[in-house]
C-alpha cells in the first residue's frame, strides 16, 4: 500500500459556537466559558476521569486462559474487581503482552486512535500524540510525546506525513495549551493537522488545513492509480465556524446554498512533492437528500430513573439523543461560577439554578455538533442527527478500501456505502437506516469486499450500554452483505458479556485479522474491553476470544477502557483510554488453530492506518495450507483418515529438496482435486488446491 519512491526515516534520530445562541447575562456567559469547552468529553464520562502515570506494567506473559471451543461458564468478565492499574482480568484464548502507561504530560487526557508505521504505534491523545516503538512488543518504549492539545487527536501516517485531527475550540495553529478564549480568533485551528516525522525526535509542522466543522475523524485514502498526491476524507461534527473566523463556512442547508457546510464531508488533496500545498478540493454532500430516521431512545428503566432524578432536582442534559443525569462533581462548579458573576458568596439560589438549566442545553448543543436554534423543539433535543428524529448532516467516520474502489461511511442515522473511484469526488451507492441504531459509527469492509460491518455507538461511548438489561440489538455491529453495490442486512453483533452500570460500553473502533478463508474481526468495546469474533456467516456471528479490565471504578461512571484494537503485523495493539497502550497476542484454541495464527502473520504491512483498509494478500506457504486444512478439518468437509493422510503428504513435501518438492505438491494437489469443482470461491478445499499449485510453482522457480 505504500509508495515505493517514498522512503520514512521515523526513529532514526533514536470534537464555535452558532451566531444565534439565546442570550444570557455576559458577565455569567464569561464566567461559564472555562467550563464550556469542558462539556463535551465531561458529559459523556459522566464524571471526572482518573488518570495516572507511571513506569510500564508488564503483566504475566502466560496468565491462565481457558482455550476450549465454547465461551468460559460464567463469563470470567461478570464481577472483576474493579481498579485503574490493579483491577481484575479476564482473558480467553488471548493473552497480554505488555501494559505501557502513558507519558507524563498525556496522563491527564484521553488517549484514542492508533495509527501504525515500521515498528511504531502513533497514539492520538487529545492533548497531541505519543509515538511508541513496539518492535518487542512485550517492551514498548517512548520514540517520541508530541505536545499539541486539541480534541480528539485521530492520526494517520503516510510515510514521513502524519496527519492529526482537530475539532475542539481550545485547538491553537501554534499548539500553545492555553486554548482560545475568544469566539472569533485567527489564532484557533479546527481542521487537519499535517506533521512531518522524518526526524521522529523532532516533528515539524507542515500545513494546517483549516474546515468549517473541525476534524473529529479523518481517513487517508491513497489512490493506487495517483502516486503523486494523496486524499483526506474530513468527517467535522462540530457547529459550522462563523465566516468571520473562517471564510466561506455557511450553516445554510444545501438545497438553498450550494456551498453548505451541513450535510457533506471535506476532501483534501496533498501533492506529496508539495504537501504544504494541501488544500481542500472536494466538498460532496453526501448526505444531502437522506430523510430524518426514527432511533430507539432509551431504555424505559433508563427514563425511569432519570425522570425520578429530576423530579428531585438533578439537572440533566441531552448526550447522543439520551437524556443524561449530569453529576454534582461538575454542576457544583458551574453554580459557583454564576454566583460568582453576580458578586456574590455562598450557595446558589433558585435564580442561579434556574439560569444554570436554561444555558446547559445551549452550551451542550454548542460543544457536540447542533445548531442552538433547535434547541427545546420537538425531535431536535439531542444532539443534532442522534436524537428522537435523526437528521443525519455530518458523517462520523469512513472506511476506504481502494483496492475495492469503496468505502464505507458511517453518518449519523445512515451506514452508506460510497464509490470512491474519483478520489476527490466520493459518490454514494447506497445507503441504509435502522431504528435499532442510535449512532453510525464506523464501518470495516471484510477482504472480498463482499460483507460489511457497522458498529454503533449509542450514547456516543460515555455511557454503559452493555448491562444485562440493554437491548442486544442496540449499540451492536450491524452485519451486511454487498450485493449489486446495494447493503443487504444480515444480523447484528454484540459484546456477550454483561458489564456494570459504572462502565461505559458500546460498539467502537476495531479491524479486520488477516486469517485466511475467514472473516474475523478485532474490536474495542471501552469499558467492555477486546472481543475477537468470526462474522463470516453474518448472520450468526461468533466470539473467539476476549480480554477485559474490571471498572476503573466500582463505585462511579469513570470514562476509560479501550478505544481501538487493531491488529498489526502478529499483535493487537490497542489504545487504552487512561490506562495507555496495550499489546495482546492471540492464542490457538480449537475455535482458531496455531496455524490459522501463523498464517496470519505472514501479511506484513510497512504502514496502516485501518479507516484506510487494505487488502490482505497471503504468501504462498506450507503454513498457510495447513490453516486451511484445519478449517477443512473443523468443518468435517474431508474425513479425518483423509486430513490425517494430506498432514503427513505435506510434512513429507516440506522436508523434500526443492527438486522433488513441485512434484510431490502436484500430486498432492490432484489427489485433492478429485474431491470434486469447488463452486465457492472461498472454500477452504479450492484454497488449499490452489496454496498447493503455488507453492509447486515456487519449488519450481527455485530449480532454475
Amino acid at each position: 500500500m505504500a509508495h515505493p519512491a517514498a522512503k520514512v526515516r521515523i526513529g532514526e534520530s533514536t470534537r464555535g459556537e452558532a451566531r444565534n445562541a439565546t442570550p444570557m447575562l455576559s458577565a455569567e456567559w464569561r464566567a461559564l466559558k472555562s467550563w464550556y469547552t469542558m462539556l463535551p468529553i465531561a458529559l459523556l464520562s459522566l464524571t471526572a476521569c482518573v488518570r495516572s502515570g507511571g513506569a510500564p506494567a508488564h503483566p504475566d506473559p502466560d496468565p491462565a486462559a481457558d482455550r476450549s471451543a465454547t465461551q468460559p461458564m460464567p463469563d470470567p468478565r461478570v464481577g472483576l474487581k474493579a481498579g485503574q492499574w490493579d483491577a481484575g482480568q479476564a482473558f480467553w484464548n488471548m493473552r497480554l503482552m505488555s501494559t505501557t502507561r502513558p507519558s507524563e504530560r498525556f496522563a491527564n487526557n484521553s488517549n484514542s486512535d492508533l495509527a501504525f508505521t515500521s515498528h511504531y504505534v502513533i497514539q492520538g491523545n487529545y492533548n497531541g500524540f505519543q509515538i511508541w516503538d513496539i518492535a518487542n512488543p512485550s517492551h514498548p518504549t517512548l520514540e517520541t510525546a508530541y505536545y499539541c492539545p486539541a480534541a480528539q487527536g485521530d492520526v494517520s501516517v503516510y510515510h514521513n506525513l502524519l496527519f492529526v485531527s482537530n475539532e475542539g475550540l481550545e485547538g491553537r495553529l501554534d499548539c500553545a495549551g492555553d486554548g482560545v478564549n475568544a469566539t472569533v480568533s485567527p489564532a484557533r485551528f479546527r481542521g487537519v493537522r499535517i506533521v512531518d516525522l522524518t526526524d521522529a525526535a523532532h516533528p515539524k509542522s507542515v500545513a494546517n488545513v483549516q474546515t468549517c466543522r473541525g476534524s473529529h475523524t479523518h481517513t487517508l485514502l491513497v489512490d493506487p492509480r495517483d502516486h503523486d498526491n494523496v486524499y483526506v476524507y474530513v468527517s467535522g461534527t462540530s457547529p459550522v465556524r462563523p465566516q468571520e473566523e473562517l471564510a466561506g463556512c455557511s450553516g445554510t442547508p444545501p438545497d438553498r446554498d450550494a456551498n453548505s457546510a451541513l450535510f457533506r464531508i471535506e476532501v483534501i488533496k496533498v501533492p506529496l512533492a508539495h504537501p504544504e500545498q494541501a488544500a481542500i478540493v472536494g466538498a460532496p454532500h453526501l448526505l444531502a437528500d437522506l430523510k430524518p430516521v426514527g432511533t430507539h431512545g432509551q431504555p424505559e428503566a433508563d427514563r425511569a430513573a432519570v425522570a425520578a432524578a429530576r423530579a428531585h432536582g438533578a439537572f440533566t442534559v441531552n448526550v447522543m439523543g439520551d437524556e443524561t443525569i449530569v453529576p454534582s462533581s461538575f454542576v457544583d462548579p458551574l453554580l459557583d461560577s454564576i454566583v460568582k458573576a453576580r458578586g456574590a458568596r455562598g450557595a446558589a439560589i433558585a435564580d442561579d439554578s434556574a439560569k444554570l438549566r436554561a444555558v446547559l442545553p445551549i452550551l451542550m448543543a454548542k460543544s457536540i455538533g447542533m445548531d442552538t436554534s433547535m434547541v427545546g423543539m420537538s425531535g431536535m433535543s439531542g444532539m443534532s442527527g442522534m436524537s428522537a428524529s435523526n437528521v443525519a448532516d455530518q458523517c462520523h467516520d469512513i472506511t476506504v478500501f481502494p483496492a475495492m474502489g469503496v468505502a464505507g461511511g458511517a453518518c449519523d442515522g445512515y451506514g452508506m456505502l460510497l464509490d470512491i473511484h474519483d478520489p476527490a469526488h466520493p459518490t454514494r451507492l447506497d445507503a441504509v437506516a435502522d431504528t435499532n441504531f442510535s449512532y453510525w459509527h464506523s464501518a470495516t469492509f471484510n477482504n472480498d469486499g463482499t460483507q460489511i460491518l457497522f458498529s454503533d455507538e449509542w450514547g456516543g461511548g460515555g455511557g454503559p450500554k452493555c448491562r444485562a438489561t440493554d437491548p442486544r440489538e442496540w449499540g451492536a455491529d450491524a452485519l451486511f452483505k454487498i450485493v449489486n453495490r446495494k447493503l443487504v442486512f444480515q444480523g447484528y453483533y454484540k459484546l456477550p458479556a454483561p458489564q456494570t452500570p459504572e462502565e461505559n460500553c458500546v460498539a467502537h473502533n476495531g479491524s479486520l485479522i488477516p486469517i485466511p478463508g475467514r472473516d474475523v474481526m478485532v474490536q474495542a468495546w471501552y469499558q467492555g474491553g477486546v472481543s475477537v469474533f468470526d462474522w463470516t456467516d453474518a448472520a450468526h456471528p461468533q466470539e473467539i476470544a476476549f480480554f477485559d479490565r474490571g471498572p476503573i471504578d466500582s463505585t462511579r461512571m469513570v470514562l476509560g477502557g479501550v478505544w481501538s484494537a487493531y491488529w498489526y503485523n502478529g499483535v493487537i495493539v490497542t489504545s487504552e483510554i487512561t490506562r495507555g497502550l496495550d499489546i495482546l497476542e492471540l492464542t490457538p484454541s480449537t475455535l482458531l488453530t496455531q496455524n490459522e495464527i501463523d498464517a496470519a502473520k505472514t501479511v506484513r504491512f510497512s504502514e496502516l492506518n485501518v479507516q484506510g483498509q487494505p487488502k490482505f494478500v497471503w504468501p504462498p506457504s506450507f503454513v498457510l495450507a495447513r490453516a486451511y486444512l484445519d478449517q477443512l478439518a473443523r468443518s468435517n468437509e474431508l474425513t479425518r483418515d483423509r486430513i490425517t493422510a494430506v498432514r503427513r503428504a505435506l510434512d513429507r513435501s516440506e522436508r523434500d529438496p526443492a527438486t522433488q518438492r513441485r512434484a510431490s505438491l502436484t500430486q498432492l494437489a490432484a489427489q485433492l482435486a478429485d474431491a470434486g469443482p469447488r463452486r465457492d470461491p472461498a472454500d477452504p478445499l479450492r484454497e488449499l488446491i490452489g496454496v498447493l499449485d503455488d507453492l509447486a510453482s515456487t519449488s519450481a522457480a527455485l530449480r532454475q
